[in-house]
């Protein structure tokens, strides 16, 4: 697969995730928290079990290490984003996890010592920016729910980063699949602890439920994975970026919320830094020292 059809392919993923906080609204309704993310993922593995059985055959000790490791940090994604809308603004929440994009470097840097060239860190700075502008209605003010928010940016950034190893040495379907599971069956177990798990009892409950296992579980993270392994993690995480966006298209579309002038100005500036990543990140950066051993060989 081309990195662009790959990219691409993000793409879609990110739109079904930018819907999903309008249908999580929806469940949230009638359901508890770890209910609604043990339905979601537990339809999404269900769904993605049945159409891929013969592929799940071939699944090794390797593979199911990876789908429970992810499924945990899914499942850690989910429960500080649906926690944390309780105690803080959903443009708090859309800024603090969109905070994804600057932990993926960061960690890049810091835990594998990987260098990011220097046009996917102007692209990031770009696109959090944007975001600012994009979800930011005042002072951002520290509270437990802001906390919760961060945090969820930090699982999303291992889990982006534990994602791009794990297709490098297993079947990146079968991992996708395997985390949609494990991540279903944490959150039940944890329903079961401190909720009473139950089916929807109201229709927006049960559509909250299908969009989420559908499009934006069982679509959404098998897509990723086996995308990500054809383009790399800065990529993927400013890609991601573009979820406030999709968010605030769907809110527009569907409950009528409408940006200000200061919203666009921010959806612009996501949009300018995914394209600053992609284009200047092509272009060649050749080290002075390579450079001058060149220089040397050719005279």
């Amino acid at each position: 697969m081309k990195p662009l059809k790959a990219e691409l392919m993000l793409f879609v993923v990110t739109m079904f995730w930018g819907s999903s906080y309008l249908f999580m609204k929806m469940g949230l309704g009638s359901l508890g928290e770890f209910n609604l993310i043990a339905l979601r993922f537990g339809l999404a593995f269900i769904l993605a079990a049945v159409l891929f059985h013969k592929r799940l055959r071939t699944v090794d000790a390797r593979t199911v290490k990876y789908g429970a490791l992810l499924g945990f940090l899914l499942l850690g994604v989910f429960t500080c984003i649906t926690f944390g809308l309780k105690t803080t603004t959903t443009s708090n929440a859309g800024f603090l996890v969109a905070l994804t994009v600057v932990f993926v470097p960061m960690l890049e840097v810091l835990v594998f010592k990987k260098r990011v060239a220097p046009p996917q860190l102007f692209g990031a700075i770009l696109a959090i920016s944007g975001i600012g502008l994009l979800t930011l209605n005042g002072s951002l003010q520290v509270r437990p729910g802001d906390l919760l928010c961060i945090l969820s940016a930090v699982f999303y950034a291992v889990q982006i980063l534990v994602t791009a190893r794990a297709v490098k040495t297993g079947d990146s379907l079968n991992i996708g699949i395997l985390q949609l599971g494990f991540a279903g069956g944490y959150a039940l177990i944890l329903s079961a602890v401190f909720e009473t798990p139950s089916l929807p009892a109201t229709l927006p409950g049960w559509i909250a439920v299908l969009a989420l296992g559908i499009f934006c579980s069982a679509c959404g993270f098998i897509l990723q994975p086996v995308a990500q392994k054809h383009t790399s993690p800065t990529r993927t995480g400013l890609i991601f970026a573009l979820e406030p966006v999709f968010a605030a298209f769907f809110g527009y579309w569907f409950v009528h919320e409408k940006l200000s002038l200061q919203g666009y100005t921010g959806a612009a500036l996501v949009l300018l830094g995914i394209v600053a990543s992609e284009l200047l990140g092509k272009l060649h950066f050749v080290p002075p020292a390579r450079m001058l051993k060149k220089r040397r060989a050719n005279l």
